[in-house]
């Protein structure tokens, strides 16, 4: 039952054309607009010490990263409120396995973005970027979005219809300022870099620059993103037993 419902999740997710087009076509256009502006003439930034483009590829493909998970959000959202996830706790389905394919889902769709973001980066920039350092950074963000797919679970939990999307562009949009996935954060005061730590996108960004390195410290940013993931994944399935409890 659980990967039935897990196939049908995914292909709803990929006939998705509004979620298509802010996982991929979106940020597709800023690495076009942004890699042409910096990346192409071979630049380094002087604070990571990567190629600009490799910079700009990172934040692009976590920007797509985490819109593809945080998106789960609304598929929640509309199921609650016609009462499908009540209707599903009559099936064999278990909570458990009905929690697991939405970020099962959430996570292929990522990773979807992820890879066609570097593959097009690739074949337009030629970037210095050995493999091996570009295979790490794009692990290190598709496993660093699972705390952004739990929070589009969340977000799907306690939102109603009418207050989801807003919710979610506060939340997106602000998590995207604050990661340095948009604007790197270095032309921001300094007291805003300090606040950004406080946020998991200023990680998720940080992981990609540090498994792009090959020689960094990737382990903190991992640490801190598991430690949302736990804090998250606890608070979620407190949640769904009260919510099943009450139905």
């Amino acid at each position: 039952m659980s990967i039935a419902y897990l196939g049908l999740e995914s292909l709803r997710q990929i006939r998705n054309a509004r979620s298509m087009i802010f996982t991929l076509a979106v940020p597709l256009v800023m690495l076009v607009a942004f890699g042409g502006s910096f990346g192409g003439s071979g630049q380094v930034d002087p604070v990571t010490k990567l190629p600009w483009i490799a910079v700009t590829t990172i934040q692009v493909a976590g920007y797509g990263g985490m819109m593809a998970a945080l998106s789960l959000a609304f598929n929640i959202v509309t199921e609650r409120s016609i009462g499908w996830n009540r209707q599903l706790r009559l099936t064999p389905l278990s909570g458990t396995g009905y929690l697991v394919s939405k970020l099962v889902t959430s996570m292929l769709m990522a990773l979807v973005s992820i890879v066609v973001i570097f593959s097009v980066s690739g074949i337009l920039f030629h970037s210095s970027l050995p493999l091996g350092n570009w295979l790490t950074a794009g692990l290190g963000l598709w496993l660093g979005v699972i705390p952004f797919a739990l929070i589009g679970i969340l977000i799907g939990q306690f939102a109603k219809p009418e207050y989801a999307q807003p919710l979610f562009m506060a939340v997106f949009m602000g998590m995207a300022v604050l990661g340095g996935l948009w604007i790197p954060l270095q032309i921001f005061p300094a007291w805003v870099a300090n606040v950004a730590q406080i946020v998991p996108s200023y990680w998720l960004n940080r992981i990609g620059q540090m498994g792009a390195h090959q020689n960094g410290d990737i382990l903190s940013p991992a640490l801190v993103l598991l430690g949302w993931t736990v804090v998250l994944a606890a608070f979620i399935v407190w949640r769904y037993r009260r919510d099943a409890a009450r139905s």
